[in-house]
């Protein structure tokens, strides 16, 4: 097989146009390909009138050994193969993993693969049992606090876009992706440069992980809360979980603490054991609304409509004068935002899009960058307090009925509470109320805010739109704090057997990077248990 880098492809190109191209490219004869594959596609918009796909691709010729010396193309490679090597347990021993967002299932499923014993307990529901809570919320305003967009089955990406960007240059990113797409995701996150599963695709797969997990021997614990963790001296003797209002406890040799970036109660009952944690920076702010038809415009110009370019996707980024960083994050093209919170009388949103991304909408996280020098307090809980405070104070402006408050980016720009929506409107479920982002975000974050849409105007033309829709607040953009961990054996320090891991512990920001921060883990463990 060779691999053919930087094919240029017209957004309307067809299989045959691409075939047409490698043959020129090799100049070589249409008989002697045997098959073409995908390997990375990529959209190049940096000049509108000539939007285009930047293709590599994988081909297989007739007689590859004879032809190969013959091709004096630059862009021509021979591949390097991957193939993740599944370790094997040698020796009887038993593992809880705490959370089945990413990093516990990819975590339960390399541990059941390698033969050992393995129960994975998710204090939230089944994907299927969760998704009608969550609904019940949007629709109805009844808060499960226990199954919603944080708690369940997939963690809190199983409710946004499936989005598998990531910036970790492991290995392992292959081996998530691989795992997806043969449990039912789309094959186009192979090659897709920014690949994404969407909400609706993303929850059969996690399903079928499930259901491999438990056909392997796994047990599944659904409505089960971690609420201790028993030591024999220095190292992991049990759990204690909690599961229709009954306490048991489970022995076991060692626990991943997968717990997702919310379990607010898991992080207090870490800090009341002596764990080492720290705090640590993250960000907040509120989601940003426009017309997905205007950001579409605006990135692919006169090409908005081809059907294969899709709904546009931006990232920005600036730094301030102030040294606040400001930044999108999270961006759900032709999607909603939604409501995401996991305590009562709180307003918490999150974005997300099903996998068509055909909503009438684009919307995405605008956050400032927030550090415990913020947070008024040397508790090393007080990022978490931090969040609080704002969500608290976004439910009593929306009204105290779970509706978002809600201003044009116009009246945010003045400081005046809106009166009535332009031609962007709200997406959020259950509902909104005008509101005034500064009387629930500190002033240093909303003078960032500002700014920063400024600024990022000159880099996407509309972003400041007065119509378009900021909906606050968003504040769980990644765990408040990190429990520390030893670097080699990935073992939170000082206690032998416990494993603090994915996004929740502070190790990872995204699907992907906990997905392999899960396998990372069940490895060490299964390296460990061989001795």
């Amino acid at each position: 097989m060779i691999r053919i880098n930087g094919i240029y492809l017209p957004p309307n190109y067809t299989d045959e146009m691409l075939k047409s191209k490698v043959i020129k490219e090799i100049r070589c004869k249409g008989e002697d390909i045997k098959r073409i594959k995908l390997f990375k596609l990529s959209i190049d918009a940096r000049k509108k009138n000539d939007v285009h796909f930047l293709a590599t691709v994988d081909v297989e010729l007739m007689g590859e050994n004879k032809k190969i010396k013959y091709i004096k193309s630059k862009k021509v490679t021979v591949p390097k193969g991957y193939k993740y090597i599944q370790p094997i347990c040698k020796n009887s021993s038993h593992t809880v993993v705490v959370g089945a967002g990413p990093a516990g299932l990819f975590a339960s499923l390399i541990l059941a693969r390698s033969g050992m014993e393995i129960t994975l307990i998710e204090r939230g529901k089944s994907v299927e049992e969760r998704t009608k809570d969550v609904e019940n919320f949007w629709n109805n305003r009844k808060l499960n606090t226990e199954s919603n967009v944080q708690f369940g089955e997939g963690g809190a990406g199983a409710f946004s876009d499936g989005k598998l960007t990531t910036g970790t240059k492991d290995i392992r990113v292959r081996k998530v992706f691989e795992e997806f797409v043969s449990h039912g995701a789309p094959e186009e996150i192979l090659y897709n440069s920014k690949p994404h599963i969407g909400t609706d695709r993303l929850k059969p797969t996690i399903k079928n992980i499930r259901e491999e997990i438990i056909s392997l021997g796994g047990k599944v614990l659904f409505s089960t809360r971690l609420t201790d963790i028993k030591l024999k001296g220095n190292k992991v003797h049990s759990v204690v979980v909690e599961s229709d209002g009954q306490e048991k406890e489970i022995f076991c040799d060692n626990v991943i603490l997968a717990i997702g970036h919310s379990s607010r109660d898991t992080f207090r009952m870490i800090k009341n054991k002596g764990l080492m944690i720290e705090p640590k920076p993250f960000a907040v702010g509120a989601r940003i609304e426009h017309l997905r038809e205007k950001i579409d415009k605006s990135q692919y110009g006169d090409f908005y409509k081809e059907k294969k370019l899709g709904a546009s996707v931006y990232k920005l980024n600036t730094h301030l004068e102030n040294g606040r960083g400001v930044y999108t994050f999270c961006m759900c093209p032709g999607g909603v935002v939604v409501g995401a919170q996991s305590e009562e009388n709180t307003v918490v949103t999150n974005g997300m899009s099903y996998f068509a991304r055909d909503e009438i909408n684009s919307n995405s996280a605008l956050l400032v960058g927030v550090s415990p020098d913020d947070f008024g307090s040397d508790d090393v809980l007080s990022g978490m307090y931090f969040q609080e405070d704002i969500e608290r104070k976004a439910f009593l402006v929306g009204g105290g009925n779970y509706n978002a408050p809600v201003q044009r980016v116009g009246d945010f720009l003045r400081n005046e509470k809106s009166k009535c929506f332009g031609e962007v409107l709200p997406s959020y479920k259950p509902g909104t109320s005008f509101g005034k982002l500064d009387d629930i975000l500190p002033e240093f974050i909303t003078d960032s805010m500002r700014q920063g849409i400024a600024l990022m105007d000159k880099r996407l033309k509309g972003f400041m739109d007065s119509d378009a829709l900021l909906t606050g607040v968003e504040s769980r953009s990644s765990s408040p704090i990190r429990i520390l961990r030893n670097k080699d054996t990935m073992e939170a320090l000082g206690i032998d057997g416990l494993y603090p891991c994915g996004e929740g512990a502070g190790y990872a920001g995204g699907i992907v990077s906990a997905g392999v921060d899960g396998i990372k883990c069940a490895e060490k463990i299964i390296e460990k248990m061989n001795g």
